[in-house]
């Protein structure tokens, strides 16, 4: 189970004047916020109400001297909260919890736009890079890219998050750069990196050398098959420790192996075929980097469409100050608390509506076994 957020909202500093005006505590709004996101709330009307329906069950471990903040009140201190130290407390939650703690570990990196957050005729929509546990099937982390900036230099921040000792990163194209080969290897840790074009002579030597030889094995070192809503699709895994040919492969600190996937997918009468290259720095075992590069979708399917589809995110219109980011935020630590408990069969959106009408089990989501 992971631990109630509370403690770890203690750390985060309140932005608010110390007057007498202060009429709530600043942990109190962030713990009425996070209960009615995990219940179904996706704007500060809603969280308000939902304080206001909840007043007695909050009264059971909150101050509450008073009472339920104002749908204002939520919205002015989230658009002043410091992101980046609400960031932190994440961070630590995450990794106190146990959500990276065991050895071989594959950790996926991937960014996600809030679509309707842009602020502006010239504003920039929010872009959070993301880091995915995918053994656990949690968010490990998440990082604000900078409006002038880019993922590329926003994957080394989030990789000094963690500890990478042992630790598998996947990253898509993007993030297929030598300094992040160097980081990764430096810290003890193993990478797959896709490769496309932003490559150039690096992918065009791996896809001939590939293609060439796996016309001697067409079946490929290793084969899966899935069959799903009338769709079947193939993937061949083919690997090679051979890579003392290649030109640059002492640009790219720890490289071992080269690997190309194929996917072959039957929708009804139609046929497609699709092949990728990565770079690695582990052994050229097929079955592990098929296995590997496979789960590194997890992320957007297990993450970025859950937060879409039931979070509704990229609807989502909060736009002034930090209230996009830190209402990002909240959702994360609502996504990780209903993923892992498992006392009900439900999928995610669901849970959520339990959550709502049932204050037991809204408890044991929170780990509030006094309450349960």
């Amino acid at each position: 189970m992971l631990p109630n957020p509370r403690p770890y909202f203690e750390g985060v500093p309140d932005p608010r004047r110390e007057t007498n005006n202060k009429l709530h505590g600043l942990s109190d709004i962030l713990c009425i916020t996070l209960c009615a996101v995990i219940s179904g709330c996706d704007d500060w009307e809603s969280v308000a109400e939902f304080g206001e329906s909840k007043r007695e069950w909050f009264g059971k471990f909150l101050t509450l001297s008073n009472g339920i903040p104002s749908h204002d009140t939520f919205r002015r201190v989230f658009s002043l909260i410091d992101s980046e130290k609400f960031e932190e407390a994440f961070s630590q939650w995450a990794s106190q919890s146990g959500v990276i703690a065991i050895e071989d570990e594959h950790i996926a990196l991937d960014g996600k736009t809030v679509r309707r957050s842009r602020n502006g005729k010239s504003g920039r929509a929010l872009h959070l890079l993301h880091a995915w546990s995918c053994s656990r099937g949690l968010v490990a982390g998440q990082l604000k890219v900078d409006d002038k900036s880019n993922e590329i230099t926003a994957i080394p921040d989030v990789l000094s998050l963690f500890d990478l000792k042992g630790i598998t990163v996947t990253i898509d194209a993007m993030g297929c750069q030598r300094d992040i080969a160097q980081h990764i290897v430096s810290s003890d840790g193993n990478y797959i990196l896709a490769l496309k074009g932003n490559q150039g002579d690096l992918l065009d030597d791996v896809k001939l050398f590939l293609d060439t030889e796996t016309k001697d094995n067409p079946k490929g070192a290793f084969k899966t098959v899935e069959k799903d809503h009338g769709r079947i699709e193939t993937r061949k895994v083919w690997v090679s420790e051979d890579i003392d040919w290649l030109d640059k492969k002492k640009q790219w600190a720890g490289l071992k192996s080269i690997v190309v996937v194929e996917a072959n997918r039957e929708i009804q009468d139609k046929k497609t075929k699709e092949r990728r290259y990565f770079i690695s720095s582990l052994p050229a075992e097929a079955k592990r980097l098929g296995t590997i590069i496979r789960a590194h979708w997890g992320i957007e399917n297990s993450l970025h469409y859950v937060l879409d589809v039931a979070f509704n995110e990229d609807q989502c219109r909060a736009r002034t100050g930090h209230n996009a980011e830190n209402l990002s935020i909240i959702r994360r630590f609502a996504l990780n608390l209903l993923k892992q408990n498992k006392t009900c069969m439900l999928g995610v959106k669901n849970k959520r509506l339990k959550a709502a009408y049932d204050d037991t089990y809204r408890a044991s989501i929170l780990n509030l076994k006094y309450l349960s």
